[in-house]
């Protein structure tokens, strides 16, 4: 489009904020991102939010921030938020986003580990929260994004008082300029799945990277400054979420939208009519119970057609081939199946790609066999988190795709798999002996290769495919090395379980706790899972236990489970299974 930033205009942008300001100052009437707010959808354009950014950062230094102070960040998804990390970023501090629903105790370790001063909370009760963290004489700095009475806590600046300091927006685009693409940007927290939080050291370079590596894709699906919209679901905290909802979308011209939560989702596909969403495997398995939920209600004859439907999908995508009639029949089945199918997405969509956890292959396939396009990727926050995807038109769903332009990947004698690049971390903060482990430099080699962790393998065409976590396995009393993640996915892809882990380090056999999904009994679904497992892996006893959440510490924001958190506080359940 004729006056809009290009991605050969954009390869030189050396930081985050000279890329964002330089874009605004080429597309100011654009809009770039939309929330709901006052019971209507409200736009920023580009203009507004590089006023904004240059009013915060001149906010910010008159209270005292100066280069290199870690900010925390706290706050629901909202354009506040992208303002908000930009300014931060602008002024050479350093970001620090957390989650809405981390517990005082997490905030208390990430102000103490980053030795944050200052914080942005998106609400009063974030903000309280904080400050209860932090102690007495904490923090220098805690700004509320809500404008909460003065008497409440005179010592909380308002946004507002900070967005009304006159702020330079020319010598701000001429400052960071200047910003070098090695300088960091930003500390991401990893989720603590394995233990504790982590402080993943991010420089501009390795989201630029992301940027630089997903561009052409989007180009080629001729999304980049078309028009079209992104449904963003995750938080903003999320490592994902904070350089692709963030950075790289808006960076291509697509408008990022702000979804209200999981409840208004399907509702917004159709209002919104969005190219793109992502989201993590949780997400697709409440969306397929959904709409198997909805054929339930359906007369015997549809089901049949939708199931006809599903078989003939899957056989055009694993074989063998449709015959001629099959093809015909399938033929017909598009218009009056996929069709409807699709439409429940709005009549936009493009993609939805899966990342976060592994997609079972037989999640992705439903969706797939129904016309609706699901590409699974892999990331890492250590590696800007952006690593590989896989796109339409090669779209291989037993795999993480192939690695994006600019990383290498290559895969360890001992099977793990090795990312370089420039979207690697410089490594962990305040923690050199992990970052050693993590970023070995072998011998000969200039460049040091993230260690994964993840076990897997490349195959003739370059796609990754992952096949476990390389800590993640259980040694059983017989010596038997077993996967819990590939049995607890299989478990979790039945209907009746909702959520699972599997224990047997040391023991004679595995057992498993398990969530069942509302009104069901697993015991039909654990057959047919032990059916699909060798001896050694299948699952001898389980016990029903109550549902893993966010607010009780056994999962993390993105719906991952904390397994170590649930064997331990579970260790009681699982001793009674032998």
């Amino acid at each position: 489009m004729q006056g809009s930033q290009t991605g050969e205009e954009a390869a030189g942008w050396t930081s985050l904020p000279g890329m964002m300001l330089g874009l605004a100052a080429r597309n100011p009437d654009r809009p770039m991102i939309r929330h709901w707010a006052g019971g209507a959808w409200r736009r920023t354009s580009w203009r507004d939010f590089a006023l904004a950014v240059a009013a915060i950062a001149a906010g910010l230094r008159e209270r005292g921030v100066s280069p290199g102070d870690r900010v925390v960040l706290v706050s629901e998804s909202r354009p506040e938020f992208l303002i908000a990390d930009t300014a931060i970023m602008a002024i050479g501090a350093v970001t620090v986003p957390t989650y809405t629903t981390n517990t005082v105790a997490d905030h208390a370790h990430i102000l103490r580990d980053s030795g944050a001063r200052a914080a942005i909370a998106g609400t009063a009760r974030l903000a309280a929260s904080l400050r209860e963290a932090a102690g007495p004489g904490g923090l220098d700095l805690l700004v509320c994004l809500e404008d909460a009475p003065a008497s409440d806590n005179p010592e909380t600046v308002p946004w507002s008082a900070l967005a009304a300091t006159p702020g330079d927006l020319a010598m701000l685009v001429a400052e960071v300029q200047h910003i070098p693409e090695g300088r960091l940007a930003c500390l991401i927290y990893t989720s603590g799945t394995g233990g504790r939080p982590k402080g993943v050291m991010l420089p501009h370079r390795a989201m630029l990277a992301n940027t630089a590596g997903v561009r052409p894709f989007l180009r080629q699906l001729g999304l980049e400054w078309s028009g079209a919209c992104y449904l963003s679901f995750l938080p903003l905290s999320h490592a994902y979420e904070h350089t692709v909802g963030g950075f790289l979308f808006p960076a291509c011209g697509i408008e990022v939208v702000f979804s209200r939560g999981a409840e208004r989702l399907a509702a917004e596909f159709r209002e919104i009519e969005p190219a793109i969403i992502t989201a993590v495997p949780r997400l697709f398995e409440v969306l397929r119970a959904r709409i198997l939920a909805g054929l339930e209600k359906e007369k015997p004859w549809r089901r049949r057609l939708f199931e006809r439907t599903l078989s003939l999908g899957l056989r055009r995508m694993d074989g063998p081939p449709l015959n001629l009639l099959e093809r015909a029949e399938d033929a017909v089945l598009e218009r009056l199946v996929r069709n409807k199918v699709r439409a429940r997405f709005g009549s936009r969509l493009v993609a939805m790609v899966s990342g976060g956890a592994r997609l079972d292959p037989d999640l992705s396939g439903f969706f797939l066999a129904l016309g609706v396009t699901v590409l699974q990727g892999y990331g890492q926050t250590e590696a800007g988190p952006v690593v590989s995807v896989n796109l339409p038109w090669d779209n291989h769903r037993r795999t993480v795709g192939a690695p994006v332009a600019g990383v290498e990947a290559r895969i360890a004698g001992d099977g793990e798999l090795l990312i370089r690049g420039p979207l690697v971390m410089d490594g962990y903060w305040g923690d050199p002996e992990a970052t050693a482990r993590a970023l070995p430099t072998p011998p000969g080699e200039a460049a040091p290769w993230l260690h994964t962790g993840d076990v897997g393998r490349i195959d003739e065409a370059g796609r990754i495919i992952i096949t476990d976590r390389k800590r993640d396995f259980i040694k059983t009393l017989g010596g038997d090395m077993v996967s819990p993640a590939r049995i607890e996915t299989l478990l979790m892809a039945e209907p009746e379980i909702a959520q699972a882990v599997v224990a047997g380090e040391g023991r004679p056999g595995i057992v498993a706790l398990l969530v069942p999904a509302e009104g069901a009994a697993p015991d039909a679904a654990v057959r047919r899972v032990n059916a699909k497992l060798p001896g050694p892996e299948r699952v001898r006893k389980w016990a029903t236990v109550a549902p893993f959440t966010v607010e009780d510490g056994t999962l993390t924001p993105t719906m991952k489970v904390k397994r170590r958190v649930v064997l331990e506080r579970q260790a009681p359940a699982i001793e009674a299974l032998y």
